[in-house]
């Protein structure tokens, strides 16, 4: 049986949890909805103590909170954590995969990747994440949904129930790095306006980068295509929702406007 401990039960991390609940594993967390606080010592190191599986979803600050105050508690088992393909920073649109250089603009970010890496973690690299109740359609539904006439500028993306599948798959594959990503990175106004257009709403208007704001601001900055093919090759996975628009399609089917209006446009900031 898998006993899975996570660390940060944030958007992505719970539906991993789900996934690994629906095979009849067990899951024990911590993060605004798990049932362990992170700073419980006590109640982390019972739970590590019968965990065969530990994923990290937790972002670093000045260092990597779970390395720095739980990393003698790890053992030998199976390591994972979410990590960013920010690490690669920009390369003027051109494609990255796992032997690309590590040359984001976060120090931070970068070190976390590899301290993970060392421990022989199967260190997951994520684009953009989105789903129900976290996609452009909720945005627009919202009022927060832009473009920018930056139609070259391209980003890759993930569907979160992808996402959880890579990981689950990496349960049985070698430690190393591995990018979950969908097959056809795209620009965000393409992204946005097809979105608009699947739920019959005018497209947003165009705004100046001036006017967005400064974290709005830096994810302009970059600008690169993330190749998958390490991770289908190891893990033999491959996206259900192999490109944005058939993600877009399932998340306008399983939402409501009632729903998605409501619900949070973007990841809380201490949990992926």
């Amino acid at each position: 049986m898998t006993r899975l401990f996570i660390f940060g039960l944030g958007y992505a991390a719970a539906r991993i949890a789900d996934a690994v609940r629906a095979r009849s594993g067990v899951v024990t967390a911590t993060g605004q909805s798990g049932d362990i606080a992170f700073d419980d010592a006590d109640a982390v190191r019972a739970g590590l103590a019968t965990a065969t599986h530990v994923l990290s979803s937790v972002p670093p600050d000045e260092g990597d909170p779970v390395l720095d105050r739980y990393g003698d508690l790890l053992g030998d088992r199976w390591l994972g954590y979410l990590s960013s393909t920010g690490v690669y920073g920009d390369a003027g649109g051109a494609w990255v995969d796992e032997s690309s250089a590590v040359r984001g603009r976060r120090a931070n970010r970068n070190a976390a990747d590899a301290r993970w890496l060392a421990r022989r973690a199967r260190v997951f690299r994520l684009p953009g994440i989105y789903g129900p109740g976290r996609s452009p359609i909720d945005r627009l539904r919202a009022g927060h949904a832009h473009r920018t006439g930056l139609t070259d500028q391209v980003f890759s993306r993930i569907h979160v129930d992808d996402l959880a599948t890579g990981v689950i798959a990496g349960f049985d594959a070698p430690a190393g790095a591995y990018n979950l990503s969908d097959d056809v990175p795209a620009s965000q106004d393409d992204v946005v306006t097809y979105a608009a257009r699947l739920i019959g709403v005018p497209p947003p208007p165009l705004v100046s980068l001036d006017d967005l704001s400064p974290m709005a601001r830096a994810f302009y900055a970059e600008n690169r295509r993330v190749a998958n093919g390490k991770a289908q090759r190891v893990l033999g996975w491959r996206p259900r929702y192999a490109d944005y628009r058939l993600g877009l399609r399932a998340v306008s089917a399983t939402t409501s406007p009632t729903i998605a209006s409501a619900a949070p446009a973007a990841a809380s900031s201490d949990q992926r």
